[in-house]
C-alpha cells in the first residue's frame, strides 16, 4: 500500500493531488521552491520541504534535490503531476531504482511515447491511422523541403521530444520552408536538448479531439470517453469540453477504439491521453500520446463521476481496475476554462500580487485553484491561475452554466483570461460547435 506521497509539482495540480490522497488516508508531502514558500500546496501537505531557488532547473526539474526530499520524508510514491518531470522517463526510472512507486506509466512506455517519431510507429503497428508526414527525423533543410514537397503545403514542422506548442512551425509554402525548418530546429534543442525535428501535413479546419485512457499493471485498458481541446492560442489549450460536440457517432467510436488499441500496443500502465487531429473529411490521425495527468481531465470527471487521480494512484499501487468498459457512465456535457494571470488581449502574463479572489459556486460548478488574497502570482512559472468547469444535462445547459459562473468570478491585482472567456461563451461559432483549432485566427471574438 502506498502510505505517503511526495507531489513533484506545484500550483492547482498539486493542490488537486492533495485532496484525493487525504480523501484516500494517504499523507502527502510538498516540494516547492522559495518562491513557493507561500503557496496553497505548501500549506495543505502533511509535510513541506524547500528544493531550491525560483527556476525550475534549480527546484521543480532538480532531481538530486527531490530525491533528497523523498529520503527525509519517507515518502514512498511520487506523483509528478503535469509538466515538469511527469514526462521524464530517467526520473521515472530512477524512482524504480530507488524503490519509490512513480504514479504513471512505465518508464519504458513515458520514452516510447515522448518521442513523437517512435510514437508514430508505434501506433502504426496497431493500425491506428497518423497524420501522413516523414517517416522519421529530418535532419536537413534541403530533405525537409523535398518531404514538404511531396506531403504538400501547408505543412508542420514538429520537435520530435516537443510539447507545449514549442518547436513547431506552420510553413504555407515552399519559400518559407527552411526559415521555419532551422528555427524549429533551434527550438528544439532549446527546449529540449535534442534538434530532430519531423514534418506532418497541416490541415487548416482540423479539431483537435483527445480521449482518456486509463490501464493497469495486468493487462486491462479502457477508455473514458473524448474531449474536444480545439479553442487554442499558439498550440497552448484555452477551452476543453466532454464529450466533443459534434462528432458523428461512428466516428466517435473509431476513435475509442484507436486509442484503447494504441494504449494496449505500448502496454500502457496509467491514466494517458491519446490526441487525434479530426479533419473535415471526417477522418482523424493519431497525434501524440500524453503519458501523464492533463489540465482538463478535469471535463472527463465530470462526465464521468469518476475521480482520475484516484484510479492513477491505484494503478500505482498494483490494483486492476474497478471498471469494465460497459460499467464507464458518460452523462452529460462539461466545459473547462482555463483562467490564466494574462492580457486578456495579447495573453501576455501578466504576474503580481492577488488583492482579491471570489470564486463561483452552485449546481455544476467546480473550480480548481490554488491562489488566495494576498497571493502573489510569480513570473517565473506558467500563468494558471486556475481552472472553472461546470456540468449540464447537454452542451446549452453547460455554456449557460459557463456564462453563469463567469459572471460570479471577481479576481483583482492581476489581469486574467475571463473577458476572454467571456466573449467566448457568447461567441455563435462556438455556440454552434463550428470549432477548429485556427478558431481563433479565423473568428477572434
Amino acid at each position: 500500500m502506498i502510505h505517503k506521497v511526495l507531489i513533484a509539482n506545484r500550483g492547482e495540480i498539486a493542490v488537486r493531488i492533495i485532496r484525493t490522497c487525504r480523501e484516500m488516508g494517504i499523507k502527502t508531502v510538498s516540494v516547492y521552491s522559495t518562491a513557493d514558500r507561500d503557496a496553497m500546496h505548501v500549506r495543505m501537505a502533511d509535510q513541506a520541504v524547500c528544493i531550491g531557488p525560483p527556476p525550475g532547473a534549480d527546484s521543480y526539474l532538480n532531481v538530486p534535490a527531490i530525491l533528497s526530499a523523498i529520503e527525509i520524508t519517507d515518502a514512498d510514491a511520487v506523483h509528478p503531476g503535469y509538466g515538469f518531470l511527469a514526462e521524464n522517463a530517467p526520473f521515472a526510472e530512477i524512482c524504480a531504482n530507488y524503490g519509490v512507486r512513480f504514479i504513471g506509466p512505465s518508464s519504458e512506455a513515458i520514452r516510447l511515447m515522448g518521442d513523437k517519431i517512435e510514437a508514430r510507429r508505434a501506433v502504426q503497428k496497431v493500425k491506428v491511422p497518423v497524420v501522413p508526414g516523414s517517416d522519421g527525423a529530418v535532419t536537413e533543410e534541403e530533405e525537409g523541403l523535398r518531404v514538404a514537397k511531396e506531403i504538400g503545403f501547408p505543412v508542420i514542422v514538429k520537435a520530435a521530444a516537443g510539447g507545449g506548442g514549442r518547436g513547431m512551425k506552420i510553413v504555407h509554402s515552399p519559400a518559407s520552408f527552411i526559415n521555419a525548418f532551422l528555427t524549429a530546429q533551434s527550438e528544439a534543442l532549446s527546449a529540449f536538448g535534442v534538434p530532430d525535428v519531423y514534418i506532418e501535413k497541416y490541415f487548416d479546419n482540423a479539431r483537435h479531439v483527445e480521449v482518456q485512457v486509463m490501464g493497469d499493471r495486468h493487462g486491462n485498458v479502457i477508455h473514458l470517453g473524448d474531449r474536444d481541446c480545439s479553442i487554442q492560442r499558439r498550440h497552448q489549450k484555452l477551452i476543453e469540453e466532454s464529450p466533443a460536440p459534434a462528432l458523428p457517432a461512428r466516428v466517435r467510436n473509431r476513435l475509442w477504439k484507436a486509442a484503447v488499441d494504441a494504449a494496449v500496443g505500448v502496454k500502457y500502465d496509467s491514466v494517458g491521453t491519446v490526441e487525434f487531429l479530426y479533419v473535415p473529411d471526417g477522418e482523424f490521425h493519431f497525434l501524440e500520446m500524453n503519458t501523464r495527468i492533463q489540465v482538463e481531465h478535469t471535463v472527463t470527471e465530470m462526465v464521468t463521476g469518476i475521480d482520475i487521480v484516484r484510479e492513477q494512484i491505484r494503478i500505482a499501487d498494483g490494483k486492476k481496475l474497478r471498471y469494465d468498459q460497459k460499467d464507464v457512465p458518460l452523462r452529460g456535457h462539461a466545459i473547462e476554462v482555463r483562467i490564466n494571470a494574462e492580457d486578456p488581449e495579447t495573453f501576455l502574463p501578466f504576474p503580481g500580487p492577488i488583492h482579491t479572489c471570489i470564486f463561483p459556486g452552485g449546481f455544476g460548478v467546480r473550480v480548481d485553484t490554488a491562489i488566495y488574497p494576498g497571493y502573489v502570482v510569480p513570473s517565473t512559472y506558467d500563468s494558471l491561475l486556475g481552472k472553472l468547469i461546470v456540468h449540464g444535462d447537454d452542451r446549452n445547459e453547460a455554456i449557460m452554466r459557463m456564462r453563469r459562473a463567469l459572471d460570479e468570478i471577481r479576481i483583482e491585482g492581476v489581469r486574467t483570461t475571463v473577458p476572454f472567456h467571456k466573449k467566448m461563451m457568447v461567441n455563435s461559432d462556438f455556440v454552434e460547435a463550428r470549432l477548429s483549432t485556427n478558431f481563433l485566427e479565423k473568428n477572434i471574438p
